[in-house]
């Protein structure tokens, strides 16, 4: 019977052919521990020499690292595995026998294991971070579909930025000039307005010149925009979706929580309601934190965020910031005109703001006033005047950025770790 890793536990007491490579592998005297990877998980198989030919003994013996095969085997619980199984090797047929694999069971340095970030994915730690990964998505489609939302893909091609900045992405169309999207949210606010909620789920490039951990020049974001509402409503939303995905990750990848020794504890936190605080309050907490250079009207960096957030065991909220830092398209808050209704959830943890969202402008003569400020081009922007001219109603949107949502959730200190092939400020190989 051939079968893989994850569905062994289908097989207790009987014996299956695997198709594997060899992650590591150890011997004591008459006995060889292997172990084994599918790409669906990772196993132990023991070849004891008084239970197999001589000749399958030493060509266990003599496996290296990274070496295809099929191998046959009994499956057994196995209580000491965290897996909980392990495979009692019959016989093994190699497929292609690797030479000199270059990432060892050693310490390597950063630089040395992004080189060669096209191995590195199938470690252990790599695997269950994509793992994870993978399971925020699957969540993502399903949230937002018992939600009752549209997927709808904005085009990556544009002809103007989304929010009016220059940290774009440059490119010939034809005898046009186009930039890679910097977010699709403009667009699937035209999708609201024909099919009520919606969201995307795509790349998205910056060309911010940053090395932090927290930034990607490409990376993945989830935009959701809804009509007919508020600001409030949409918090609700955000904070019911975030919890959704840790749950879904508790509940599906335990096994890979564990390999990442991640604080389950923590993670168990995360319930909705999350707290809220204003500006304003931000601003007086990092004060009283000593951050005595912060002043009213400036953005809080990653360490103001992380300051915030060690006040608070689960995602915090922080709203209405200051209309002259925020984009053009934010609604004003209508008891007070130099602050919109806006908001940044910031993780847990230090790993910072993980969505940022808002009411948009819904009033087509104050929309055309924030176009003049931000000098925008009214040939570039005009379809984006007419969803405001055509029946306009209140409406609001948010983004997730994946990439950092799956390194909180993981507890990796970088999101390099979190995307298979990560586009740095100094780094498009491989």
């Amino acid at each position: 019977m051939k079968t893989t890793i994850n569905q062994v536990s289908k097989y207790v007491d009987q014996e299956v052919t695997i198709g594997v490579w060899l992650a590591n592998k150890r011997s004591s005297g008459k006995i060889a521990f292997l172990q084994l990877r599918d790409g669906t998980g990772f196993m132990q198989g023991v070849v004891v020499k008084a239970d197999v030919t001589e000749e399958t003994f030493t060509h266990a013996k003599s496996l290296t690292q990274e070496t295809s095969m099929y191998i046959t085997g009994k499956i057994v619980e196995d209580a000491r595995s965290p897996f909980g199984y392990e495979m009692q090797v019959k016989s093994i047929e190699v497929i292609d026998e690797a030479k000199d694999y270059p990432i060892t069971p050693k310490e390597h340095g950063t630089e040395f294991l992004m080189d060669h970030r096209h191995l590195w994915l199938r470690s252990k730690k790599q695997h269950a971070i994509m793992k994870i990964r993978n399971q925020i998505i699957q969540a993502t489609y399903q949230f937002f579909a018992q939600e009752g939302f549209t997927k709808i893909d904005p085009p990556i091609l544009t002809g103007s930025a989304a929010e009016g900045t220059t940290e774009l992405f440059h490119t010939k169309y034809f005898e046009e000039e186009a930039y890679l999207s910097q977010s699709g949210q403009l667009y699937m606010e035209a999708a609201a307005m024909a099919l009520g909620k919606v969201f995307s789920f795509g790349p998205t490039f910056r060309a911010e010149k940053s090395k932090t951990r927290r930034h990607l020049i490409e990376f993945w974001m989830i935009e959701p925009e809804m009509a007919f509402t508020t600001h409030d409503e949409s918090l609700e939303i955000q904070e019911n979706y975030v919890q959704f995905l840790v749950e879904s990750v508790l509940s599906h990848c335990q096994l890979e929580l564990n390999t990442l020794e991640r604080s389950l504890e923590r993670l168990e936190k995360i319930k909705a309601p999350f707290p809220r605080i204003t500006y304003d309050k931000a601003i007086e907490l990092l004060k009283e934190k000593g951050y005595t250079d912060i002043e009213w009207g400036e953005d809080l960096g990653a360490p103001h965020e992380t300051a915030i957030a060690e006040s608070f065991d689960k995602p915090v909220f922080i709203t209405h910031y200051p209309t002259n830092i925020k984009a053009f398209y934010m609604k004003p808050d209508p008891n007070r005109d130099n602050v919109v209704l806006c908001a940044d959830l910031i993780a847990p943890e230090g790993y910072g703001e993980i969505i940022g969202g808002s009411s948009r402008i819904d009033d087509l003569e104050l929309l055309e006033q924030r176009y003049k400020e931000h000098n925008l081009s009214d040939e570039a922007y005009n379809w984006y005047l007419e969803l405001r001219k055509y029946g306009s109603v209140p409406h609001a949107g948010f983004g997730l950025g994946l990439e950092r949502t799956v390194a909180w959730i993981c507890g990796v200190d970088h999101v390099r770790e979190t995307i298979p092939f990560p586009r740095l400020l100094n780094r498009l190989y491989p």
